[in-house]
């Protein structure tokens, strides 16, 4: 996890919930992006379906 600049063990235990955050923060946010562009291709596919 790198440097810990939080002290003692409360700050040990705060930087390890603070790494778990982060990683499914990111986690969150490629599934949201996903699902966007699932949706984005969805429509895309409804107006060409309309058009034809």
């Amino acid at each position: 996890m790198g440097r810990n600049y939080l002290a003692h063990s409360s700050g040990d235990a705060i930087n390890a919930v603070l790494a778990a955050v982060g990683y499914n923060f990111r986690r969150l946010i490629a599934w949201l992006r996903f699902l966007w562009f699932r949706i984005l291709f969805a429509l895309a596919v409804a107006v060409q379906l309309k058009l034809a």
